[in-house]
């Protein structure tokens, strides 16, 4: 396998949801997952697990669990209640994958131990997402992993709606949360060349928010 640069590897990552029916192997998944365990995490304390679901039936169960919230969603998006901010193309596509989601080879259920982590913004009166920074670095790594590998992915947190069918299905304990589910595969079609994303100087600011950090 040709070796891919991580700055092709980080710029192309973009999500798939078009997949052959072509198995991905226990060693090319294992390489990945192996990976997101060095994520960073606070303390240490690795409260990362995942899931490789690979049963027919059980995918087949969280399809149809998934499209749900996902059907509602893109009946708003058709009908204009719901302002998706883009090209229509990109929900057309998304809404393929969950027509066909029991389809993708593998789907990797993120899971966590909340004693595990540590949210520090518990008090301020609005969302809590601290803790996701124990959590997340790891999916971006075994997304990262995919991807090096030539493996497409598509992360989404729609099962999470799901979370007490998903833990019973799966056998989770019941103190483990959801935090993600990946939908793993062989692309059907060519990774991006270079992904659409805001420029740099509308994102980093030096000292002071709005203020443009130099050389950008």
């Amino acid at each position: 396998m040709q070796a891919v640069e991580l700055a092709d590897v980080i710029r192309t990552n973009g999500t798939c949801r078009f997949y052959t029916d072509e198995p991905v192997s226990d060693e090319v998944l294992a390489k990945a997952l192996d990976y997101a365990r060095f994520a960073p995490q606070g303390g240490n304390r690795q409260p990362v697990r995942f899931i490789a679901v690979r049963d027919q039936a059980k995918k087949a169960q969280l399809a149809e669990w998934y499209r749900v919230p996902w059907k509602a969603y893109m009946e708003g998006a058709r009908s204009g209640q719901i302002d998706i901010g883009g090209d229509f193309k990109l929900v057309e596509n998304a809404d393929h994958m969950a027509d066909h989601f029991e389809d993708v080879p593998v789907i990797v259920v993120v899971c966590a131990d909340p004693d595990g982590v540590h949210p520090t913004d518990t008090e301020l009166g609005r969302l809590s997402v601290v803790g996701g920074g124990s959590i997340y670095p790891a999916v971006q790594n075994f997304l990262l992993g995919c991807r090096e590998q030539g493996l497409g992915t598509a992360l989404t947190t729609l099962l999470c709606m799901f979370e007490p069918q998903v833990k019973e299905l799966l056998g989770i304990p019941e103190h483990i949360l959801t935090a993600a589910h990946v939908c793993v595969g062989w692309p059907a079609k060519p990774f991006p060349r270079k992904l659409s994303r805001r420029p740099l100087g509308e994102m980093a600011f030096v000292d002071s928010w709005g203020s443009v950090l130099p050389g950008v």
